[in-house]
């Protein structure tokens, strides 16, 4: 079983604009550790406290996730914290060692671990 973190930075506030990135966000997760849905343990969520147009979980559901156990939660309000973010904590059964776990951390969102990110295809 392991954990794979991801990260992207929307625009502005809007419950249209948080849904794309952060069903682009799992996407992409998914994609990179050739996942599929029944490996999938549980989802966790958090959003900057700028963002309360929706629940990033919600993206989840809209890709077909019905039977996977999803929380949100807000990330905390750290000064100089990278806003309008939505993380995620993927937790997944995968025959992947550690070190070929892929993270993925889309737009500005790179920033907050240029370590890991790597660049994925439909990057934003």
């Amino acid at each position: 079983m392991r954990a794979v973190r991801g990260a992207i930075q929307v625009d502005r506030d809007d419950p249209v604009e948080v849904m794309d990135a952060t069903r682009l966000l799992l996407r992409e997760i998914i994609e990179a550790n050739s996942l599929v849905p029944d490996d999938l343990v549980s989802i966790l969520f958090t959003a900057t406290p700028d963002l309360r147009s929706g629940f990033p979980a919600r993206a989840a559901r809209d890709l077909g996730l019905t039977d996977v156990p999803l929380m949100c939660a807000q990330e905390m309000d750290v000064e100089g914290g990278l806003p309008r973010t939505v993380r995620v904590l993927v937790t997944a059964e995968t025959p992947l060692p550690r070190d070929r776990v892929r993270h993925v951390y889309l737009g500005g969102a790179r920033a907050l671990r240029p370590d890991l990110a790597q660049p994925m295809a439909g990057a934003r």
